[in-house]
Formats: structure tokens, sequence, C-alpha cells
């Protein structure tokens, strides 16, 4: 499986730890998958290819949670979204991070919601 951190993200990261390069996201957008994304995040996409802007509130304990819904209106297919994606960009940009979805299958021109607080993404600190 190859959820987590992309290699663009990590080497991002440790750029501007090390060789003071500066590294911001505007906004992240989450894309839907209806299996394990892979390591370019580009595997088993949903049929709904719509982007989502993402928020999060400040990160704590090395983890982010999502601060507001992530909502699709008349989602494209009728599937069960497993996984997700998170991009730099609305249609082509970086891939950042994946991750899985625990969520109902949606049926074609439903509304689709990730819940405020519903899209995690952590690190593991030291303790």
């Amino acid at each position: 499986m190859a959820v987590g951190i992309s290699t663009y993200l990590a080497n991002a990261w440790m750029n501007a730890l090390g060789n003071a390069t500066a590294f911001s996201v505007t906004t992240p957008y989450i894309k839907l998958h209806v299996g394990d994304p892979g390591s370019a995040g580009t595997s088993n996409a949903a049929t709904e290819t719509t982007r989502k802007a993402v928020s999060f509130a400040a990160a704590s304990n090395g983890a982010l949670a999502s601060d507001a819904d992530v909502t699709w209106t008349n989602i494209a297919g009728s599937q069960d979204a497993t996984h997700f994606t998170a991009w730099d960009s609305l249609t082509t940009g970086n891939f950042l991070f994946s991750g899985t979805i625990t969520g109902n299958a949606y049926t074609a021109g439903d509304t689709y919601t990730i819940s405020s607080g519903g899209l995690t993404v952590s690190l593991t600190v030291a303790s």
C-alpha cells in the first residue's frame, strides 16, 4: 500500500528544514479514489474527478484535521470512495499525500461529504 506523503512533499519539507528553501501550499485540494492511489497518487481514480478545496485547523501533536466539510454535489458515477489524494492545485499540480476514507458508497447524482474533522493527516513524533 502506498498511502502517505509523496516524495515531492518529503523533499520540499527536507529542503525547507535543511536548505532554507521556502515552501507553502496556498490551498490543498482533495480527489477521491476507489482503491490505493499508489506512489504517484494517480491510480484507482474515482469517476468523480473534481478536486475540492480543504482547510485544516492548526496542527497539534503532529496531526492536522480538516476544519470544514468537503462536499461534492451531483457526484459522477456510483462508487465507494475508499481513498483520497491531496494536491496543491485544482487541476494539475503536485501530489502531496494520500490516505483512506471510511464512508458510505454513493450513487450518481448524490451529494458526498467528508465531515469537518473527518480528514486527518499525521506524522509520528518522538515521545
